[in-house]
């Protein structure tokens, strides 16, 4: 039985000294100019640091390189691998074949991790990519239990999965809360994401609140609920999934940490015993619910809804 990774996003370097002794192996980190939807910004000078100590402890750092790239900003992509190349990072997150090119022109080895976010859906596209440099699939979050386990089935690359957190149901290059506040006559700046944690959508007919951000790539809204596996975690480990990924994006830092403990703990229990793990996994999801913000309720995402064709 293989044991997965735990990826987790930290806010800061500060924190993901912290993560790292509740337990992650591996960190994605980036800039909001070349990533999505991180839940920290680091500089060039912050990636060298998380490496640092990251590699020290024995853990990873993938950068993310996610975003789409107009024209206009390929040229940036080159110069940036190769910063990351000398810093040692572990991994690059990709989703626009620029970041391909880029690596190949520039002669570059990093490994890279697909992640096109919602058409991650099939194993025969991550085949593609994996024949095209990359090592892993990051899985699209809207795919049920049994279709993540066919693509592990079928994958010639490792597979990453999200367990924990929020889920991205919208982006849109287009400044609309700026927009929005420009048509009501008021004025609005890009925020950093960490001081846009209390914006939501609200949905009457539904009763739901979808938080939402814009920054330098756009406009970007969140599901009502966060996601949580740690009681269902034994189906994918059985599984063979690679990377287990707490995305700590809007929430505080003394959250995720104690988050990534406890899923530690569960891991750690199911590798050791999956009798041990069914005796804790119901406490621990309490753990979780205690802690958990009131406007932030708890669901399994979409690994249990059934799939209509």
């Amino acid at each position: 039985m293989i044991k997965p990774e735990l990826l987790v996003t930290p806010q800061s370097v500060m924190h993901l000294a912290q993560l790292i002794e509740a337990g992650a192996d591996a960190f994605l980190i980036g800039e909001q100019q070349f990533g999505l939807r991180l839940a920290g910004e680091f500089t060039i000078d912050d990636i060298e640091q998380s490496v640092t100590l990251a590699h020290a402890a024995n853990k990873k750092v993938y950068v993310a390189m996610n975003a789409l790239y107009h024209n206009d900003r390929v040229n940036d992509l080159r110069p940036y691998m190769e910063k990351l190349a000398a810093i040692g990072v572990d991994g690059i997150t990709f989703g626009d074949p620029a970041v391909v090119m880029a690596k190949r022109e520039g002669g570059i080895e990093i490994p890279l991790h697909w992640n096109t976010e919602t058409t991650a859906t099939n194993w025969f596209t991550a085949n593609y990519w994996g024949r095209r440099g990359a090592n892993r699939a990051v899985l699209a979050r809207e795919l049920s239990m049994e279709e993540v386990i066919e693509i592990k089935e079928n994958a010639e690359v490792a597979v990453e999965v999200q367990v924990h957190g929020m889920t991205c149901m919208f982006q849109s290059k287009r400044s609309l809360l700026g927009n929005y506040f420009l048509y009501q006559d008021k004025a609005m700046e890009i925020e950093n994401r960490s001081n846009n944690k209390n914006m939501f959508l609200h949905d009457k007919e539904r009763h739901n609140k979808y938080p939402i951000f814009e920054d330098s790539n756009g406009t970007h809204i969140f599901s009502p609920n966060d996601m949580c596996l740690i009681d269902e975690l034994n189906e994918l480990i059985d599984a063979g999934i690679d990377s287990f990924k707490i995305d700590g994006i809007l929430q505080e830092a003394d959250y995720v940490t104690k988050v990534t403990g406890l899923y530690r703990q569960t891991i750690d229990a199911y590798m050791d015993s999956p009798d041990k793990y069914d005796q804790i996994k119901n406490d621990l999801l309490t753990e979780i619910e205690e802690m958990q913000p009131s406007l932030r309720p708890l669901d399994t995402g979409f690994f249990f809804k059934e799939t209509v064709y």
